[in-house]
């Protein structure tokens, strides 16, 4: 029997950023590509737009031409960041989105498209997530609005949202995998040269750029050694000579620029390393252990108990 198709808006305003739509675009056309029965569909209150970027985009199918089912998906875009206004949308857009809700189908917004949500009152007293630059005016315009202000993407009910840019990749793969499973996921993530799938819990701040806002060139080169060496245990002795620095200048200049100790940043490293091969690898707990550093797949168990507070349910299983 043929899948049922599978209908993906994407609803596009004036001063869209073109990688928000782009990305998530490009995870259907590939899950297109490996057989499955998606039609992309691009829709807006314009026939023609504007990006952020200067790129002119055409032919958009006016939204209130759609006939959504329960089976399809709709995002939400809105515009850059930078250039974000009171919304431009009309009442007859958000009563389309109260009724594209109501039958049932999985609505999505990526970045500043949060406000259009809000706006139409489909995030009253619902979990979500905005890019870290607008939580704030997101808590003033909408006070009602539950903010998870640390997570790259939320889902309530039949309502997702995400943080932007690069995120509205995350949030596409997490659905196809939620429709076809994650080794569907994978195989597009791969098509993409996604370098590390994330979770929704994972922060905005990627681990591998925190405590990064510097300019020592030295502990820069530390701090790139200890990312790509995991595995491997190093004494600050053998750090410093890296470098060419006494082991004391290492440890007082590291935590002068970075804000935390090396024994800090190198768990932080770590605990990233496991999550994300707990979550997306076959591997067996003490092989993951091994792989961050770890003797035995207890030390592992020991600092991820201590360092995340909430483990998600798929890395608790793995680890009982």
């Amino acid at each position: 029997m043929k899948e049922k198709r599978t209908n993906v808006y994407f609803y596009v305003p004036r001063q869209v950023t073109i990688l928000d739509l782009t990305g998530v675009v490009q995870v259907f056309e590939e899950a297109i590509n490996l057989g499955f029965n998606y039609e992309l569909q691009f829709i807006g209150s314009h026939s023609n737009i504007k990006s952020s970027s200067g790129i002119e985009l055409s032919a958009l199918k006016d939204f209130r031409q759609t006939d959504t089912s329960k089976n399809d998906i709709v995002f939400i875009f809105g515009p850059s960041t930078r250039k974000i206004k009171n919304s431009e949308e009309d009442k007859t857009f958000y009563d389309w989105l109260l009724k594209t809700k109501a039958i049932g189908a999985t609505i999505c917004s990526v970045c500043s498209g949060a406000f259009l949500l809000a706006e139409s009152g489909l995030l009253n007293n619902k979990q979500c997530t905005i890019h870290w630059d607008l939580i704030q005016r997101m808590k003033t315009d909408f006070p009602h609005v539950s903010i998870d202000e640390n997570t790259l993407f939320t889902k309530s009910d039949n309502i997702y949202t995400c943080a932007g840019v690069v995120t509205g990749i995350d949030l596409a793969l997490f659905l196809i995998e939620e429709r076809h499973g994650k080794q569907v996921a994978t195989e597009v993530a791969k098509e993409l040269v996604v370098y590390k799938r994330r979770l929704a819990t994972d922060e905005q701040v990627s681990v591998y750029v925190q405590n990064r806002n510097h300019r020592d060139e030295k502990i820069h080169a530390v701090q790139d050694w200890m990312i790509q060496n995991l595995d491997k245990s190093s004494t600050i002795e053998e750090l410093a000579d890296m470098v060419f620095v006494s082991p004391r200048n290492l440890t007082r200049t590291f935590k002068k620029q970075t804000g935390i100790t090396i024994a800090e940043y190198r768990t932080k490293l770590r605990v990233e390393k496991a999550k994300s091969l707990l979550s997306y690898s076959d591997y067996k707990v003490e092989h993951i252990a091994n792989l961050c550093g770890y003797k035995t797949s207890k030390q592992l168990r020991m600092v991820l108990e201590k360092h995340l507070e909430a483990l998600p349910g798929e890395i608790k299983n793995k680890l009982s």
